[in-house]
């Protein structure tokens, strides 16, 4: 009885049509093994009810979605109290938002805030739980003032009734961080990461799931402003901790590989990247039910990959699986839905189907304008992808309109040396090369390289992108020592950080014999 094993290794083995996995386990116990010991304690203090609610709360926490629903069901059919029912409908609503089905879980929470307002007085913890819960709600479907609203309730709440290092403090913090980064508001959300963080170090064992979580979030508050070397360092942290806290199908793993993955792949390192990327979709397609948003993420970002190594038919397959399933899952008008359509338009935009790019990313910016506030940075790139396309399609003055909106947008939204306006300096630049003004390209191509040699690495593809971009100005105003120079740093950069098919690379290589030839 009561005796304990670690999974140290899982070994597939394919034995004609039949797999065996074959486990090696180690023996150990809470006794002896410290970590296992403060987990279990832990665990025993967060899951506090008995019987079938104890089963019910154990599979929840070990992701098996849909068997605890299954417990929980049958216990609001059994329920004796309206306090219990209160707290059947609450486990319900959690249960339907992790999978993803949205409109039921906010029912569910309704149902039991209803409950709550007839039995509990005011400043009651569960009312706390109750606003946390629809506040991650309104946060997964894109409704941030009204996400921000709850959760600031459900923290005033436990301001009053709970001590001020209680683990419920860093959840409030974690959740009104999430909605701050949402919004592209980055200081805020980083300053309540980091604050719930804190919190949780005090409260909790050094391997509790919530602590990878925190690190997981400032990773990701980090990756939005484009610090990918430290956004990297909290996300592997993170991915330590569940490795050691959580079963190996567990759906926070698929998250920390989707995350890791995303730096890889702005870091240019794209072979590391879809390695992440699809040790997390592995993991979702155990873990989730098959429509599941975060499934369309896994899709959505193996697709960004894939556009950004030149498979643009890979990419677009990827990128239309995604949308396929977001539009199952999330209301008409979410956020990620606008994502979807920006990226299969940049795809047609890079297979030179401009009508088709432009289709789509304005689809993308109609959802956008209705979703999210009017600075936020997403508008600002809906402009910038439709200021390009009209520039493809020789429209310069629609063109630039756009492209000078997109920069109005950035420069209030984000820090000064943004890659996204080095991207805005870039695309305005190549209007007015193709309108053969020269000296004003010329100054935007060089304003965005300036603040791409200090926003990225070194062997960055965008910085071939200006180098480049350069080389064209000075070919077309017949300096061709000047362009060769250029296309040269352009070459030697793609060709680190590209694979040798890249059609970046045939472009400069074309680039270079045709100067030399005017040499």
């Amino acid at each position: 009885m009561h005796t304990v094993f670690r999974v140290q290794q899982i070994k597939e083995i394919q034995e004609g049509e039949m797999t065996i996995r074959q486990v090696k386990l180690t023996l150990t116990s809470d006794s002896d093994d410290q970590q296992l010991n403060a987990l279990t304690q832990r665990m025993r203090q967060e899951i506090t009810s008995t019987g079938w609610e104890r089963m019910g709360a154990l599979l929840w926490k070990l992701g098996e979605s849909d068997k605890a629903e299954k417990v929980c069901t049958m216990l609001l059919e059994h329920a004796s109290n309206e306090s219990s029912r209160a707290g059947y409908y609450n486990n319900l609503g959690l249960l339907k938002g992790n999978q993803g089905k949205y409109n039921e879980a906010v029912k569910f929470y309704e149902n039991s805030l209803n409950i709550q307002e007839k039995t509990l007085p005011r400043n009651h913890p569960d009312f706390a739980t109750s606003y946390n819960n629809i506040g991650s709600l309104y946060y997964n479907v894109g409704e941030y003032s009204k996400a921000l609203s709850s959760l600031e309730r459900s923290f005033e709440i436990r301001k009053i009734a709970l001590p001020p290092n209680h683990p419920d403090f860093a959840t409030s913090y974690n959740n009104i961080g999430m909605v701050y980064d949402d919004m592209g508001e980055y200081s805020k959300a980083l300053s309540s990461y980091e604050r719930s963080l804190e919190i949780r170090k005090i409260a909790l064992p050094p391997n509790h799931p919530d602590l990878a979580s925190s690190y997981n979030n400032i990773g990701v508050v980090y990756y939005n402003m484009d610090e990918y070397s430290k956004a990297l360092s909290p996300y592997e942290r993170s991915l330590e901790i569940r490795k050691i806290a959580l079963p190996p199908n567990h759906p926070d793993l698929a998250n920390s590989c989707n995350n890791i993955g995303m730096v890889y792949n702005k870091m240019g390192e794209y072979s590391k990247a879809l390695s992440s990327y699809e040790r997390s979709v592995e993991i979702r397609k155990i873990a989730l039910p098959p429509n599941h948003p975060d499934l369309a993420s896994s899709y959505n970002n193996i697709g960004m990959v894939y556009n950004n190594m030149g498979e643009y038919s890979k990419a677009l397959s990827s990128y239309e699986r995604s949308l396929e399933i977001r539009k199952i899952a999330l209301p008409p008008n979410h956020p990620g839905l606008a994502g979807s359509y920006n990226n299969i338009g940049l795809v047609y935009y890079n297979m030179g189907e401009y009508s088709k790019a432009l289709s789509f990313f304005e689809r993308s910016l109609e959802i956008r304008e209705i979703a999210l506030p009017q600075n936020h940075p997403d508008l600002a790139t809906s402009y910038n992808n439709i200021g390009s396309v009209y520039n493809k399609m020789g429209e310069y003055s629609k063109a630039l309109s756009s492209l000078e909106r997109s920069l109005e947008i950035e420069k209030i939204a984000l820090p000064p040396n943004h890659p996204d306006l080095a991207s805005s300096y870039n695309n305005i630049g190549s209007v007015y090369s193709d309108m053969g003004e020269y000296s004003k390209a010329l100054s935007s191509y060089e304003r965005s390289l300036e603040i791409r040699k200090i926003a990225l690495p070194p062997n960055h593809p965008d910085l071939a992108t200006s180098y480049n971009s350069i080389g064209v100005v000075y070919a077309n105003m017949g300096e061709y020592s000047k362009a060769l120079q250029y296309y040269e740093k352009a070459q030697d950069i793609w060709k680190k950080s590209l694979p040798s098919n890249h059609p970046d690379i045939a472009l400069v290589k074309r680039n270079i014999e045709n100067v030399k030839k005017k040499m």
